[in-house]
Formats: C-alpha cells, structure tokens, sequence
C-alpha cells in the first residue's frame, strides 16, 4: 500500500488535472540543495586556492633560506679573508719587538767599529782579525734580519721621505737638489710594509728644486 500512495502522489504532481501546474522533471535534478551555483564554490576551486597559497608561501620560504644561505656564504668568505691577512701579519710582524730590540745591538756594533779612525785600525796582526771579526758579525746580523723581513734603508740620495726618515738637521749646499737627503745619522729599518724605525739624516738646503719627474721616480 504504501508503494501505491508514493506512486499516487507522483501522479498527482505531474497529473495537469489536479489544478496545480506540473513540475518539469529537469528541475528536480538541475539543482539539487546544498548546490547552488549562486552561493555555493566547486570543491575544486577551494583546493586551487589552497594550493595557491601553499605554493607562493613555499617560494617565499626558498627566497627567504636563498638570502640566508647567501649572507651566511659572504660571511664566511669574509671570515676566510680576515683569517688569511691575520696570519700573515702575524708571520711577518710577529717578530717586530725582537727585531727592534735587535737592531740596538747591530747599532752599538757599528759605532764600536767606527769609534777607531781608519788610520789607526790595524793592516795586520790579532787586532785586525778583531775588526774584521766585528765586520762580519755586522753584516751577518743585517742578512739574519732580512730573512725575516727586515730590510735597512739606504736614504742617501734620496729625495726626502717624511714616511721613511726623520730630518735631524739641514746642510747648505747650492749643488744638491733641494730635500735631498745628503748625510745618514743612524740607518732606518722597514718590516714588511711598516716602518721599524725611520732614518735619522740631514738633508739638503738651497739648490734647485726636483725636478717633479725626478721626485716621482725617486719617491
């Protein structure tokens, strides 16, 4: 029976003579509720929006770790550099004190060994094996020096350098270019690039000017 009141109530809306308007049978499934295309967004659609979302926040994320990975690379390189150039000043001005104090021994050599006026050094016997012994020892001390960087300035000649020597006074000498270094007081030694100890000289007053391409190839 009850299968006869489903089929009877069918009938009844799409009967014309039951005085209600029939109701197309498209419109039963065109719309079913819960789906209608004015309110309501396709599955499909909401999960491109997702995926969207997710993807430019991937990309942020890489751009982000790139710049990172990119700082922490120029960083390093940096470190690296640092690293190099503090060592090798350490190599070469790690023996800046001993060398200083080095070259007052090389000094109080030398001023033993001019204290004698030539004339009265010795041409034979112990006394001149002495001086030549003192020569020697000199000029061992000097190569010694060297091998680790340490080099004496020649000054004489040259044009003054307030860099490399320290005038103690000034000689009158109308031949000599004016700032020419023309007497060595106490030689100077370089480190490296560093000044050790500056050249104590007097220098030339009242001759001409350097000649600017002779000062330039000079300094």
């Amino acid at each position: 029976m009850r299968a006869n009141s489903f089929h009877d109530r069918r009938v009844a809306m799409t009967n014309p003579k039951n005085g209600h308007d029939a109701m197309p049978a498209d419109d039963l499934h065109e719309n079913p509720i819960g789906t209608d295309p004015a309110t309501d967004v396709p599955q499909h659609e909401e999960a491109t929006d997702a995926t969207a979302a997710l993807l430019d926040a991937a990309r942020a994320e890489a751009r982000d770790m790139k710049d990172r990975a990119l700082r922490t690379l120029a960083e390093m390189e940096n470190l690296r550099k640092r690293t190099e150039r503090e060592v090798a000043d350490a190599r070469t001005y790690g023996v800046t004190s001993f060398a200083r104090d080095m070259l007052s021994v090389a000094d109080n050599m030398r001023r033993a060994f001019d204290s004698l006026p030539a004339e009265a050094k010795p041409a034979d016997g112990p006394l001149k094996a002495f001086f030549e012994g003192i020569d020697l020892t000199e000029r061992e001390l000097l190569k010694t020096l060297e091998k680790h960087g340490v080099k004496k300035i020649e000054p004489d000649g040259q044009k003054f350098d307030p860099n490399l020597h320290q005038a103690m006074f000034e000689i009158p000498n109308p031949d000599v270019p004016n700032g020419t270094v023309v007497q060595t007081v106490q030689a100077g030694f370089v480190i490296g690039e560093r000044v050790l100890r500056p050249a104590l000289v007097g220098v030339s007053k009242g001759g001409p000017k350097m000649a600017p391409q002779a000062a330039a190839s000079e300094g």
